[in-house]
């Protein structure tokens, strides 16, 4: 689903009206007009008063912006994880891959896939990654994980004839602010949660003791994914606080606290490429975060992922462009913040409509493990266009198959774990099909030791990922995979799509 976003005059505009008629006036307003783009919202100009907002669901390019992907393009990729294997392994099939260059290939899953670049991204001495890749003619930097994102690595690598795939370091705070993102909802009208926010311990302990019903406790800065805390009782709720504010499990992330409400519903993730004015949002997944069966446990990087969710319909998904994702960007440009990446939307499918739970700046992972899966089309062909505000230029697509990805993880995850296990049966798991199924394994925290062995080297392992004609079967087939793996202490969940597949 394309969005048009912008002020430029290479595109048109549409603006309706927000005043009591509801829209039904038909003016088009000024704040369509490139006098008023920074602001974003005008005065309708018809009778009743209203102020205009644009948005559109289709639009007409005027005049596009040539700006080829280079052939053959050279693509450095930052990060070594689930998420970055899984780009590697796409952007491998890319006619247009030049040499692919990876920042961290202790990943074994990166082995037949690209060359070590001898220099890792350091926020401290990035002229070191700029002087490199300007001496190896990169073209595209693809920026994985958020912590470089949060640390401007965008911002350092951008040059005059080098792009990045992702947003600079301003735009970043969208995640590694949730405060910055909350003030970012509201200045937007986004629906989410009803939350405070506290610098202070004091402060933070009295609210909880004069509140007594549950509630979601946050870091508010990057936690891996973990800093955030479910609540259903006060003492949970005060205990949560502790466990951020003073003892700092999750270290800088917990120097500022936010309480939410707790919003209750089934949680999906919508992902969507941005140029900067363009918004193309992809098949929506849900996501698994707490690490036992039946979503118990403590809450982890992420066990395991679908794609797509019949939890949307494309009504839903309307709502969830018109009422996220076009007044985020429009947000982040009133701040003067032109967004390019991935804008990763958790949402909370409420009774009362969709409601954002957390913006984050990258490709989620699990999720980005089936999305690859799926994706037809050439990647580095996509992610260029992203990167150079053209995304009208490239086609975008999906398999019909539904991909499940399960999660292997070392035992005693989210907590401390063991590396140097053994691993053995990933060929017998790939070799698996069944009725058209197909099994793809992309390692996350492996790596091969000394001798050569294939061995575990994180918490979170393997994502093992299956492509079926429907969930059940998906999530049957990988789980069938798993079986074929071992480690000592691996373990994963059985049951990714549960939520959807007993509801129905």
């Amino acid at each position: 689903m394309f969005v048009f976003v912008g002020d430029g005059e290479e595109y048109c505009e549409v603006a309706v009206c927000g005043g009591s008629c509801g829209g039904l006036c038909g003016e088009v307003g000024v704040a369509a007009s490139q006098r008023l783009a920074e602001s974003v919202r005008g005065m309708c100009g018809g009778s009743c008063g209203g102020v205009g907002r644009y948005f559109v669901s289709r639009y007409t390019p005027l005049m596009p912006r040539p700006n080829p992907c280079p052939n053959p393009c050279n693509v450095l990729l930052i990060g070594g994880g689930g998420r970055e294997h899984a780009l590697a392994w796409k952007m491998k099939q890319s006619p247009r891959l030049g040499k692919l260059w990876l920042t961290d290939p202790a990943n074994a899953g990166f082995a037949q896939l690209g060359t070590p670049c001898p220099t890792r991204w350091d926020p401290k001495d990035s002229f070191r990654l700029q002087r490199w890749c300007d001496q190896q003619n990169i073209h595209l930097v693809v920026v994985g994980p958020e912590v470089p994102l949060a640390e401007g690595a965008a911002d350092a690598l951008t040059s005059e004839t080098r792009h990045v795939f992702g947003p600079t370091q301003a735009a970043a705070q969208i995640e590694s602010d949730k405060a910055f993102a909350k003030q970012l909802m509201r200045q937007a009208a986004i629906p989410t949660a009803e939350t405070r926010v506290f610098d202070h311990v004091d402060a933070a302990r009295h609210y909880l003791e004069t509140h007594e019903e549950p509630c979601v406790i946050k870091a508010v800065g990057l936690a891996a994914g973990k800093g955030v805390i479910v609540c259903n009782t006060q003492a949970e709720a005060l205990d949560a606080m502790e466990r951020i504010m003073l003892q700092r499990e999750f270290g800088d992330a917990g120097s500022q606290l936010l309480v939410e409400e707790k919003l209750t519903g089934q949680e999906l993730s919508v992902l969507a490429l941005v140029d900067g004015r363009q918004i193309w949002i992809l098949d929506p997944a849900q996501d698994h975060k707490q690490a036992g069966e039946g979503d118990t446990g403590p809450n982890t990087g992420g066990m395991g992922a679908y794609c797509p969710t019949p939890l949307m319909d494309r009504s839903t998904l309307e709502v969830i462009e018109r009422e996220v994702f076009v007044p985020a960007v429009d947000a982040l440009r009133r701040e003067g913040i032109e967004y390019r990446g991935v804008l990763y939307a958790g949402l909370m499918l409420t009774p009362g409509g969709p409601k954002v739970l957390e913006f984050n700046c990258r490709f989620g992972d699990p999720e980005c493990q089936p999305l690859m899966a799926r994706l037809k089309g050439d990647l580095v062909e996509i992610l260029w266009a992203t990167a150079t505000g053209t995304l009208t230029n490239v086609e975008l697509d999906f398999d019909n198959r539904i991909a499940c990805c399960v999660v292997m993880c070392s035992e005693g995850y989210p907590g401390s774990y063991e590396k140097g296990k053994p691993i053995t049966g990933i060929e017998k798991a790939q070799a698996m099909s069944d009725g058209g199924g197909e099994v793809i394994v992309f390692h996350a925290g492996t790596t091969l030791n000394q001798e050569g062995e294939l061995v575990t080297n994180g918490g979170r392992v393997l994502g093992v990922t299956a492509l079926a004609k429907d969930l059940p079967s998906a999530r049957d087939l990988a789980n069938a995979a798993c079986e074929k793996i071992h480690f000592d202490g691996a373990f994963y969940r059985h049951d990714i799509g549960d939520r959807v597949l007993v509801n129905s």
